[in-house]
Order: structure tokens, then C-alpha cells, then sequence
């Protein structure tokens, strides 16, 4: 099987994960940017072809989805990779991670 199929399957699950919607041709379109879009998040999907120990993540990357959030008014940005193994896993900035840590204590309290 070629990439693309494991990064459609991908992105089709995150998109699913996330209650979002796949962009077509992985935001090669005018309008749409990334692979996945919910209301509030732009996603770029990467995926290993095989099950893989580790995969490096380019700062380019990132400044790439976050200058595409920002051109299509998304508040939060995230990276998804997996290992090749189907599971899903998330690179989000500073101030999403704060955000997640401020309804974690209103969820659960602080220790």
C-alpha cells in the first residue's frame, strides 16, 4: 500500500477522534489548510507506513500550521502522529496545554 493510504486512514480517524472534518487533498486546496478542521482546531496528520520506535518532528512543521491556523481563523493548532501502530498523538503549543491544565484543575481540583 502506498502513503497516502495510511495518511487518509489517519486523518479519517483523528477527524472522527476530534469531531471534525478531513480536508480534501490534505489542505493542497485555496481555502482549506491542514489535514483535519473542527470548529476551533486546524490538525496536520503525520504517520509512519510501518510500526516505527520514534519519528522526528520538524519546527518547520509547526511555524507551517501555525501560519495556516492563523490564515483560516482557528484558534488552536495541533500536530498528530502516530507510530505507525494506529495510535494517535498530539503536539499542542504552550497556551493550548495551559488551557488543557486550567480545565484538568476545574475538572478534578488541584492536588
Amino acid at each position: 500500500m502506498d502513503t497516502r493510504h495510511y495518511s487518509k486512514k489517519q486523518e479519517k480517524r483523528v477527524a472522527k477522534n476530534l469531531g471534525g472534518k478531513v480536508n480534501a487533498n490534505s489542505g493542497a486546496t485555496g481555502f482549506y489548510k491542514g489535514d483535519v478542521r473542527t470548529d476551533y482546531l486546524l490538525v496536520e496528520c503525520k504517520t509512519a507506513t510501518k510500526e516505527v520506535k520514534s519519528v522526528s518532528i520538524k519546527k518547520d512543521w509547526l511555524e507551517k500550521l501555525n501560519e495556516e491556523r492563523f490564515a483560516m481563523g482557528k484558534q488552536h493548532s495541533a500536530l498528530a502522529f502516530d507510530f505507525g501502530d494506529g495510535k494517535d498523538y498530539y503536539i499542542i503549543d504552550n497556551h493550548l496545554m495551559d488551557m488543557l491544565m486550567d480545565y484538568m484543575e476545574e475538572i478534578y481540583g488541584k492536588e
